[in-house]
C-alpha cells in the first residue's frame, strides 16, 4: 500500500487517472472538513457536500427543512443558515437535521475525486479514526490537500504529513516527495502547531476576519472517534 500526496487541486490533473479505484482523503483543515466532522458528531442526520452556491440554494428551495452551510472567500454566503465555522454546528442547531455544505476549497476538491473507491474527509479532530479506517481498506491512498484557491497551504500539508506518519506504522510506503515533504513539516510543527502556523496565510486571513477562535477548534486532536466517508452523495460517520 502506497501513500501519495496531492498538495493542491491545481496538481490534481496529474493524478486524475491514478486515483481511480483508490482511496482519497480530502483535507481542508481550515475549515470545511473539520466542520463536516463536527456536524455529524453533533447529531446531523446527513451532510451533503455540493460544489456550487446555486446548487445549495436549489436544494433548499426543494426542501425548506434543509439547512445550508457554506462560505465564499471565508465569509458566510448570503441567504445561508450557517457559514463554515465548526463552532456554529452545535448539537442544539444541527441534531436531527439534514445539511448541505459548499465551500471555496474543500467541497471543490471532493467533487474532483468522485472516481475514487473511497473518499474520506476529516481533520485533527478525528485523525486516529481516519488512520484506522484507511488502513483497514488495504488500498493505496491519496492525501488531497484542498489548499486555498488552487494554492498550497501550510495547515493542509501539515495534516497530510501527520496522517502519513501514522500510516507508515501500518505498512504503507511513501510514494512521492510531496509526502516526504509533508512529513518533514509535520515533524517540525507537531510540538507547537499554533506557533508554527502563526504566519500561515490562512491564519492571517482568519485574523483579518476576527475568526481566530476557529483555529483552536480546528487544531484540537481526536475529539471525535468517527471516520467520515462520502457514500451515495452524502457524508456518513463510521465509529471506530
Amino acid at each position: 500500500m502506497r501513500l501519495h500526496t496531492i498538495l493542491s487541486p491545481q496538481l490534481f490533473p496529474l493524478f486524475s487517472d491514478d486515483v481511480v479505484g483508490k482511496q482519497v482523503l480530502i483535507i481542508d483543515i481550515l475549515r470545511a472538513t473539520t466542520s463536516m466532522v463536527v456536524m455529524l458528531e453533533n447529531g446531523a442526520i446527513s451532510v451533503k457536500p455540493v460544489s456550487g452556491v446555486g446548487e445549495a440554494l436549489g436544494l433548499k428551495r426543494e426542501n425548506p427543512n434543509l439547512l445550508i452551510a457554506g462560505e465564499r472567500n471565508g465569509y458566510k454566503v448570503e441567504g445561508f443558515d450557517f457559514g463554515n465555522s465548526p463552532q456554529e454546528f452545535t448539537p442544539e442547531r444541527v441534531a436531527g437535521k439534514s445539511l448541505v455544505i459548499t465551500t471555496t476549497n474543500g467541497t471543490q476538491a471532493l467533487s474532483l475525486s468522485l472516481a475514487a473507491s473511497h473518499i474520506w474527509v476529516g481533520g485533527f479532530l478525528n485523525i486516529d479514526a481516519l488512520v484506522e479506517a484507511i488502513s483497514a481498506k488495504g488500498e493505496d491512498v491519496f492525501l488531497f490537500c484542498a489548499g486555498w484557491k488552487g494554492h498550497v497551504n501550510l495547515e493542509d500539508t501539515l495534516f497530510a504529513g501527520a496522517v502519513a506518519k501514522s500510516l507508515l506504522l501500518k505498512d504503507f510506503a511513501i510514494a512521492d516527495d510531496a509526502t516526504r515533504a509533508a512529513m518533514v513539516l509535520w515533524e517540525q510543527a507537531q510540538g507547537d502547531l499554533h506557533g508554527f502556523l502563526s504566519e500561515a496565510s490562512h491564519v492571517q486571513r482568519f485574523q483579518s476576519m476576527h475568526a481566530e477562535s476557529d483555529l483552536d477548534a480546528c487544531l484540537r486532536m481526536n475529539t471525535s472517534d468517527r471516520a467520515v466517508i462520502y457514500e451515495k452523495g452524502v457524508l456518513v460517520a463510521i465509529p471506530r
